[in-house]
């Protein structure tokens, strides 16, 4: 175990000196270097100078220089694709190759490049006034004495090189990655992203659930019903309400399909309408809840429905809104209570959308009505009312009259604003 042990350290610490990125690293930090010498040999130069006065003026011109080299924006790209080819980030886009676009920007390439410099610069002269004096003294007249030093020497000088090429690339992709605002930016857009794909989960949720709830309900009241002419008529809701079902996955596959560059985005808003394999699909409004219900009729759940809303009154992303939410308030219905009425009522009063779904409550085993303690359907209810300004409640309440049950329904209240954001 001891050995394994040893043997892991060792690897441990030699590993980074054979890797090819710290050699490449090490070419990028010696142009650096090399651009610090050229301008230190034409000017101030280093005839009859003191050191002090050398270093200082060579420092000085190398920050003007620098700093109107930041100025072209092209330079910011030039040093962020050299820094990809030759510090071998982890992940490319860590690391920018877009030009400035921006003063910030360019003060941020100022620095990168000041920075490269001044640790090139501490790196090469460690090469050459550092290496050389072990060099003459391993070739003098006492070499083999010293000779033991020359891994010591050459394994401090590797993990120099290593640890200057990391902070090189720390410091790559801090000042030449992505700014804080272009990080808040992304994660933003990431996020308008991830809401919109939830936003259609929820639609094909409520779409598929409903369709799947009246099928199932169709086709075991025409298996139990000895009716030709019933049977056709359960099969026509579920032929219907099948097409439907496809339609709206059709539409949320379009929207989740990528788009091409300078096309409108999967998240962007549209007319209602999505055209995909030769085929217009129109988005549910609230105009075609009758023929919502007519279908839950049709699956044996009496429904009785009193909508109050003017032509037009309703923003289109409103209207589609209330019909997802009405869907799920009748497949709830349906699902947990089959076979009960079911109350609807749409209507818009002061300013604002009232939508409410009332059914018995049912207690048969297994599907206990007053079990329900708001699944994914409940909670995107929540979640599209929250969005739109609103609020939603659902849960069981007293009945106002009796019921063969006992008594008691559940309820599902939502309240929206006709002016979104207000």
């Amino acid at each position: 175990m001891t050995a394994f042990r040893i043997r892991g350290r060792v690897t441990t610490i030699l590993a980074p000196l054979v890797a090819g990125a710290n050699y490449a690293r090490l070419l990028h930090l010696l142009v650096g270097w090399i651009f610090a010498g050229v301008i230190l040999m034409i000017y101030p130069g280093t005839y009859r100078k003191g050191l002090g006065e050398i270093l200082t003026n060579a420092v000085s011109l190398d920050v003007v220089l620098l700093a109107l080299v930041a100025l072209i924006p092209a330079a910011r790209r030039a040093e962020g694709v050299q820094a990809r080819l030759l510090l071998v980030p982890d992940r490319e886009e860590d690391i920018g190759v877009e030009p400035s676009g921006t003063w910030a920007d360019r003060r941020r390439t100022a620095g990168w490049l000041i920075g490269r410099v001044v640790l090139g610069s501490t790196v090469g002269f460690a090469t050459v006034f550092g290496l050389t004096p072990v060099f003459d003294l391993l070739t003098g007249p006492r070499a083999l004495r010293y000779l033991p030093l020359v891994p010591v020497l050459a394994l401090g000088y590797g993990w120099l090189v290593v640890w200057a090429g990391r902070l090189q690339l720390a410091m790559a992709v801090r000042l030449l990655g992505p700014s804080p605002a272009d990080r808040l930016a992304e994660a933003e857009l990431r996020a308008e992203r991830l809401l919109e794909r939830n936003r259609l989960a929820r639609e094909l949720h409520d779409s598929i659930g409903h369709a799947l709830t009246v099928t199932v309900l169709q086709a075991g009241a025409a298996r139990e019903i000895a009716d030709p002419a019933f049977a056709a008529k359960a099969l026509e809701v579920i032929e219907e309400t099948g097409r439907q079902a496809m339609e709206d996955l059709e539409r949320t596959l379009v929207l989740l399909r990528e788009t091409p560059a300078g096309g409108p985005s999967a998240g962007g808003t549209s007319a209602g309408r999505t055209s995909g394999s030769g085929a217009a699909t129109e988005q549910p409004g609230i105009d075609q809840l009758p023929a919502l219900f007519d279908t839950a009729r049709a699956a044996g759940c009496p429904v009785e429905a009193n909508i109050e809303v003017p032509a037009g009154a309703l923003p289109g992303v409103l209207s589609r809104e209330s019909y997802r939410i009405v869907q799920e308030g009748v497949t709830n219905a349906l699902k947990y209570a089959p076979g009960q009425p079911v109350d609807v009522q749409v209507a818009v009063r002061e300013g604002q959308l009232e939508l409410r779904c009332a059914n018995r409550l049912v207690a048969a085993p297994g599907r206990a009505g007053a079990g329900r303690k708001g699944g994914k359907g409940l909670r995107g209810i929540r979640e599209r009312a929250v969005l739109l300004g609103g609020a939603a409640s659902a849960g069981p309440a007293e009945s106002p009259g009796p019921s063969a049950e006992g008594g008691g329904e559940w309820v599902l209240d939502v309240r929206l604003p006709l002016r979104l954001g207000s």
